[in-house]
């Protein structure tokens, strides 16, 4: 069990390399995983307001959508914000950046 494991843990972090997991953070990416659940706000807010001022009087759920896409939007964009996080505690850890 742990063999197939391992293989899909390595398969990762090749593709992980291959698309760029290994450069130092930006500015923003530093920040994003710093803040996740700001990350998460700046994405959910303007998206229910969005979506709010695009809803009908007449759809009584136009509404419950606007605030339920919003969530799963901020949801998406805080779970990416602690991956980038993961990721740059694997940098530190493997020595690839010092971490400023």
């Amino acid at each position: 069990m742990a063999n197939w494991r391992r293989s899909l843990t390595d398969g990762f972090w090749a593709w992980d390399r291959a698309l760029g997991g290994q450069r130092p953070p930006t500015r923003i990416q530093k920040w994003a995983a710093r803040h996740p659940v700001g990350t998460g706000l700046c994405a959910a807010v303007p998206s229910t307001l969005f979506l709010l001022l695009l809803s009908r009087e007449e759809e009584p759920d136009d509404p419950l959508f606007a605030v339920m896409s919003g969530l799963l939007m901020g949801l998406i964009f805080g779970l990416t914000a602690i991956s980038e996080r993961l990721r740059q505690r694997r940098l530190k850890r493997l020595g690839m950046w010092n971490g400023s």
